[in-house]
Parts: C-alpha cells; structure tokens; sequence
C-alpha cells in the first residue's frame, strides 16, 4: 500500500513537471513572439497617419504570434486535451505553411508538438500562477523592449517636403530625387531601379523615353555618409575591407532622406558585390548585400544626381 502511495506521488510529480515545462514552453514561445513584433512594429511599421491606425497594425500583425502562442497557453491550461489537439494542427499548418522539410520538422513543428504532448499529459497546478506566467513575461518583454524605439519614433523629424532635397555633409554632396518614379514607395529590385534611374527625367517627376543618364543610384560610401538623425549629419564612414558602416550616433527614418509615412525602409544602392547581389542600406544605417533580385514590399530606392550649380531648392547643411 505504502509502494503504491509512493509510486502515485512519483507520477504525480512527473506529471507536474511535465505541466511547467510545457508552461515554460508557452512562454518562451510567447517571449520570442513579443521581442520580434515589438522590434518589427517599430522597425518595418510605425508608419501610418495616425495613432489607431499604427496601434492597429502591430497588434494585428506584429504582436499577432505572441498572441496566438498566449491564447494557446492559456486554453491548454485550462483544457488540456483541447489544448493538446490545438498544438497538433498548429505544428501541421506550419509545416504546410512553411513547406515541408527536414528543417520545418525539427525546428518548428516538432517542439509545437511537443509543447501540446506535455500539456495532455502533464499536470499544471496552481493554474492561476501558470496562467500569470504565460500572459505577463510576454507583456514585459513588449513594455521594456518597446520603450526606446516608442520614444525614439515620437521623435522622428518629418518637414513634409518630399522634393528634390540638396544633401551635403561628411565629404559628399548630391541632389536626392523627389517621390516618384526615382523616389517610389513599391518594391523595386536593384537592375529596375538602375534602369529607372537612367530614364530619370531631369525634373525627377517622370520617366523619359530614352536614358536620359542625370541620374543614378548613390555608392553605398555616398548613402553612409549622408545618413543622418534630427538634421545632423550622424558621420557616417564605410569600411570597404570589412563591409560595415559605423556611426557617430545612429540614424533614423527622417526627413530630409526618408518619408516617415512610406513602408519603405530599404533602398538599393550602385555599389555591387557581384554579378547576383548589391548592398542596401536600411533607415538605421545599417549595410547588408542582398540578391539583385530581392524585392519585398519594403524595399525600393531613391535616385542622387551631381550637384553642378549652386541649388535653388530647400536644403540641409550637415557639418
């Protein structure tokens, strides 16, 4: 009798740490989600009219797993067979949804499936505390990760002028083309956006019907060196050897280079790596080589040309 007490409170406790470890699970999964929707909202979103709009958008889409994997959480805490079953088809539509390969299985759908496994037969008790656990680690890692790009987007400079704007500063001066066809907001791969700007009208409002060669897409040293942040020149310098761009200070998605109200954050530059890839560079600064042939949503370009007269337009001096 006593043999089969001590078994029970042995399964028992196999049970219970079957229970947290799925509990943990849930939460590493919802923690992961939070830190990539809150970076993501504020690095590729952000960039609607007007706060509900923007609020809209990170919850919908952004924060939209960390959600899934808190409801997830939460159901198979209070419904473990329920919960079980939800984690078995979510592991299948990932695999059908990601394309089935060896990688998707042991990476993706197998620890979903395993989570599920342990919530069916596991045990998680106090329910309350789990539950706690589940929502709140996810929602710190949103309000602490969230915190400095919040402050950092409220602060974005944005002068409206989507012109023609005279750049210079930091060794380099260019004329940057105005919102068009040198200046889109669709994605663009880098061979298109070279042709654009040969056809590039001298206005920069249109394309001509033969390359007219005023303009051309900045060297990946022009666009680093102009980056800038709150109207000053952020003294950008690019290492060739290394392939890095450094930074006095780190720029931002502001005027007078970009629109703050484009889902652009990424724009092609001339300078190649080889015959399949170019560098880009991101709003931050930061320089990556990417396939010429890349072209998400958010990527496109903005044409330069030389400045050969004194210009007449708005301008930014960056010392």
């Amino acid at each position: 009798m006593g043999h089969t007490g001590m078994t029970l409170t042995i399964w028992q406790r196999t049970r219970l740490v079957c229970g947290w470890i799925a509990v943990a699970g849930s939460t590493g999964l919802g923690c992961f989600w939070a830190f990539w929707g809150i970076c993501e909202n504020f690095q590729e979103g952000w960039y609607g009219d007007s706060l509900l709009w923007n609020l809209g958008l990170m919850l919908a889409q952004y924060l939209s797993l960390m959600l899934l994997f808190v409801a997830l959480g939460l159901v198979s805490i209070r419904w473990k067979w329920a919960g079980g079953l939800l984690h078995a088809v979510l592991g299948c539509a990932a695999l059908g949804f990601f394309r089935f390969s060896t990688g998707t299985v042991l990476m993706i759908a197998t620890p979903i499936w395993a989570i599920g496994l342990l919530y069916t037969v596991g045990l998680v008790r106090p329910r309350k505390l789990a539950a706690a656990v589940v929502v709140g680690l996810p929602l710190l890692v949103v309000i602490a990760c969230g915190i400095e790009p919040a402050i950092r987007v409220a602060g974005r400079v944005d002068d409206g002028n989507r012109e023609i704007r005279l750049v210079e500063g930091n060794g380099v001066r260019l004329e940057w083309a105005p919102q068009g066809p040198g200046w889109p907001d669709e994605s663009v791969p880098w061979q298109e956006a070279r042709r654009r700007c040969r056809y590039l009208a001298l206005d920069g409002h249109t394309l001509a019907e033969s390359p007219q060669d005023i303009w051309r897409l900045p060297t990946v040293e022009e666009a680093v060196r102009s980056m800038a942040r709150h109207g000053q020149n952020c003294g950008g310098v690019w290492d060739g050897s290394a392939a890095r761009a450094s930074y006095n200070v780190t720029p931002d998605k502001e005027s007078p280079l970009w629109n703050t109200r484009s889902p652009v954050i990424y724009w092609w530059t001339a300078t190649e790596v080889d015959e399949k890839r170019a560098y880009m560079i991101a709003y931050d600064g930061q320089v990556w080589s990417r396939d010429k042939r890349f072209a998400p949503a958010y990527f496109a370009f903005r044409a330069v040309r030389e400045v050969s007269q004194p210009s007449q337009r708005v301008s930014h001096d960056r010392r």
